[in-house]
């Protein structure tokens, strides 16, 4: 009857918690064999590389004035994502890597001006120039284009958009302006496609919650943006390892919620805004990884540190969780409408289907050498399927060219 079934179940669920996870899988159903391989020590952006893409870590003493650009990181108390901070050091993890199926090769034609500091993100416009994100030292610029022959042929003036201390998430829109999002300054800027700054959203170094009932309009280390086809703005603020704010502040800017989605339109008016705040269903405690659905205005969310994507409907409605074996670190569409997704320390970028199921990889897994990533993060692709990609830790873009069609 009931009991002999819940015995069962409670048998099957013990045994199933005493057992060893797997080490691999096979390719399976359309999606290809993995295995388990070791992290590497992170360098912080401590790199210099030269024209063929090698990697030279620089040591602390030899670094100068550069320091790993973390900011200034609030404490939490009582806020759900607290608890993401409990766990062993990503350089002593196991990752998850898929064997490469894809043909793709490893090219580095972009080279970045001398200087230390990791590419946390890159972004293509409609003339096929990239854009490159880089957390470069203090003084420095950090927002460079490239033509499409990689000849660098803009670097933002740094005072135009103050020091970027921790440089993170970039996106080109529809009229070929860029925007992007400054972690710990809580702002995202909107620059023309010649390097004007056109919007701030949000007050340098004044961290807080959207409240426009109360028509303060502040955000919290807003991580990505992305855009609806309409043109309106979707940022995703939490960086779930670090503690974003608690939801039960003294402060009373800074109360409402933790890891959110902010809804505005192009001109930076408010729509609408949801929070994650836990881990339970249609919930989130970080969104790393953003992007949305070409084929129905779905956003989806890269919960970083819980291995899930989230996916909302563009009203903030729940549709559903995709559980991942990856960190889903950042999220893409390409120009088939295919999701893929970045996974950061695990080094790879994957190509998935809509149900999450991995059909593909690119990448060596974590490390400096070629094709490896310290932390695959935000990218872009071009026409021809072609990736290009930064890494948050390693001053070098990779040129992942696609295999002839």
């Amino acid at each position: 009857g009931a009991a002999t079934a819940v015995g069962l179940m409670l048998v099957a669920t013990s045994a199933f918690s005493q057992s060893r996870p797997p080490t691999e899988g096979p390719a399976v159903d359309g999606s290809p064999a993995w295995f388990l391989q070791g992290s590497f020590p992170d360098p912080g952006g401590r790199t210099r590389v030269d024209r063929d893409g090698r990697v030279t870590i620089v040591p602390r003493s030899e670094a100068g004035g550069y320091r790993t650009s973390t900011g200034e990181t609030p404490g939490c108390s009582h806020s759900p994502v607290c608890g993401n901070q409990v766990g062993r050091r990503r350089q002593d993890l196991q990752r998850v890597q898929w064997e490469q199926t894809l043909g793709y090769t490893f090219t580095y034609p972009e080279m970045l001006p001398p200087g230390l500091g990791g590419v946390s993100a890159v972004a293509l416009d409609s003339s096929h120039n990239l854009w490159v994100f880089q957390r470069a030292e203090a003084g420095s610029p950090q927002l460079f284009k490239f033509d499409p022959d990689y000849r660098l042929i803009l670097s933002v003036d740094p005072e135009l958009i103050g020091y970027q201390d921790k440089a993170h998430g970039m996106a080109v829109d529809g009229d070929d302006n860029v925007w992007i999002t400054a972690t710990n300054g809580a702002t995202v800027m909107k620059m023309s496609p010649v390097g004007e700054l056109l919007l701030t959203i949000g007050e340098s170094g004044r961290r807080g919650d959207w409240d426009e009932a109360a028509g303060q309009r502040l955000l919290w280390q807003p991580v990505m943006v992305a855009f609806g086809a309409n043109g309106d703005v979707y940022i995703g603020q939490g960086h779930g390892n670090e503690s974003p704010n608690d939801t039960d502040s003294e402060d009373p800017t800074n109360n409402i919620g933790a890891s959110r989605i902010l809804h505005l339109d192009k001109h930076g008016t408010f729509i609408n805004q949801w929070f994650g705040n836990e881990a339970g269903p249609g919930k989130f405690n970080s969104a790393h990884g953003l992007a949305v659905d070409p084929a129905n205005g779905d956003v989806w969310i890269g919960d970083r540190e819980d291995y899930r994507i989230v996916v909302y409907g563009g009203d903030g409605r729940f549709r559903k969780t995709l559980q991942m074996r990856n960190l889903p670190c950042a999220l893409y569409f390409d120009s088939h409408g295919q999701p893929w997704m970045a996974s950061g320390q695990d080094g790879q970028f994957l190509k998935l289907n809509r149900n999450g199921m991995v059909l593909g990889a690119i990448g060596n897994g974590m490390g400096v050498r070629p094709g490896q990533f310290i932390e695959a993060s935000y990218w872009v692709m071009d026409p021809d399927d072609n990736l290009y990609a930064g890494d948050t830790a390693v001053g070098r873009v990779t040129k992942m060219v696609a295999p002839p069609r």
